[in-house]
């Protein structure tokens, strides 16, 4: 670049920084079609690439890198592979931003030109391919566009900004490990929290929102049902593990019928049952998976109650020794705040239209974004949608719902999705960081 490129270009970045937005004409809109092309070559890019959890070196390097360069006070290695970056702007209440950053174990199966050719193999073994089956590289790209939009806006908002790349929302630990690294303490503690995520059945253009519970308490159960082996033709000799994990599958659904009050949602779902080797085999013992989802408390600490009691007792029953059952990988349920949920909603329909702003069912899925919460910030995580309307039309067409969350034929319409993200969670964030008047600032 030659001397005299090089002057008008510093000085358009002078005038970027140092003018007001309002001053120079720009709208939030206006920001976000000019710097989309650019935000989608990043989506591309940590679509191309995902990690799984606790892996996430490379994502959160290049999340870190991106922060940095737009002015913020980057800290790596939060919890893990966590990225904290703080932007403080004079005083005022502090918000804090949160995206996630890890993929799945999933082999991609879109067929778009940037789809993840990614393959890693499992601690048991397994080659699989890696995919943003969630939209978590949605996630990424819309907080790197929110965090360059206040950063270069200043003279819109004042207070704190906090920034955080997750790791492992997927396996339920990422939010716990930044916690327990002193989220809240190293760091401004927030007077708000804010997140997104995609949804596979909203159209895109659209917000959904839920106040108070919105997911679910998330549990992982393994239980080994053990018996005594012996010859199939003999069973009289043995104690069958499979009838008894048979059994137990079966009293377990009757937790949700006749222990649980039926307006309370739970569900009990086993995942996996696996024992014996041969057809003329009874082996000595049956492991079954479970995942248990509630909502409240005082649900969830029923469930587990019931599930070790009803596995005990079977055991019992049938002369068996007890059967081992491990809790893991429980995440809380996500209670969005009222107040937060019903100031922010009448931001989103100011600017995307009433038409645009639709709520949202309760969900038994998880997400541990619900922790920040139960650590007492104010949260509100808000669905958005992320697949054209005539394709959803499509589907229906054909009789089938569109590719769920998780599914390696998922895919969002990234310009409408990304677009609407942006220009919403930017109008939340300005609303919940709000400058004072220039009279008051004069004072």
């Amino acid at each position: 670049m030659t001397r005299r490129q090089i002057i008008p270009a510093l000085l358009a970045a002078w005038i970027a920084v140092s003018i007001p937005a309002l001053v120079r004409g720009e709208t939030a809109d206006q920001w976000v079609d000019q710097n989309l092309p650019q935000l989608m070559e990043i989506y591309k890019d940590l679509h191309s690439h995902p990690e799984v959890s606790f892996e996430e070196a490379k994502t959160a390097k290049k999340l870190a890198s991106f922060l940095g360069d737009a002015g913020y006070e980057v800290t790596t290695d939060v919890g893990g592979h966590g990225v904290v970056a703080v932007l403080k702007n004079g005083d005022g209440p502090t918000l804090m931003l949160r995206c996630d950053m890890d993929g799945l174990p999933v082999t991609e199966q879109t067929e778009l030109v940037y789809a993840s050719q990614e393959k890693i193999t499992t601690a048991d073994g397994v080659t699989t391919g890696v995919m943003h089956a969630c939209g978590h590289d949605i996630h990424m790209t819309n907080i790197i566009g929110v965090a360059r939009y206040l950063a270069s806006h200043r003279d819109l908002w004042q207070g704190t900004l906090v920034v955080i790349c997750q790791p492992a929302e997927e396996r339920g630990g990422g939010a716990k490990a930044m916690l327990e690294d002193g989220l809240l303490t190293r760091f401004p503690k927030p007077d708000h929290a804010l997140a997104l995520h995609v949804s596979a059945t909203l159209p895109a253009g659209n917000v959904g929102y839920r106040a108070g519970y919105a997911m679910a308490n998330v549990d992982s159960v393994d239980i080994t049902v053990r018996g005594r082996g012996g010859h199939g033709a003999y069973p009289h000799t043995t104690i069958d593990p499979i009838v008894q994990a048979s059994e137990l599958v079966m009293s377990l659904q009757t937790i949700i019928s006749r222990e649980i009050k039926p307006i309370d949602p739970a569900v009990i779902t086993i995942g996996s049952i696996h024992g014996g080797t041969k057809h003329n085999v009874i082996g000595d013992r049956c492991d079954l998976q479970l995942t248990v989802r509630s909502y409240g408390d005082k649900v969830r600490s029923q469930l587990r109650d019931a599930i070790i009691r009803r596995a005990k007792a079977i055991a019992q029953a049938y002369g068996a020794p007890e059967p081992t059952i491990v809790y893991s990988e429980g995440t809380p349920s996500l209670f969005n705040d009222q107040e937060l949920a019903k100031q922010l909603v009448e931001v989103f329909r100011k600017t995307l239209g009433d038409d645009h702003v639709e709520p949202c069912e309760p969900s038994m899925g998880g997400e541990d974004f619900g922790r920040y919460g139960r650590a007492g910030v104010p949260i509100l995580m808000f669905q958005l949608g992320s697949v054209d309307q005539k394709r959803l039309d499509r589907f229906a067409e054909l009789g089938q719902p569109p590719p769920s969350l998780h599914s390696p034929f998922y895919y969002p319409d990234v310009e409408p999705t990304l677009k609407t993200g942006l220009r919403a969670m930017i109008a939340g964030s300005l609303d919940l960081l709000k400058a004072p008047p220039a009279e008051e600032q004069r004072n």
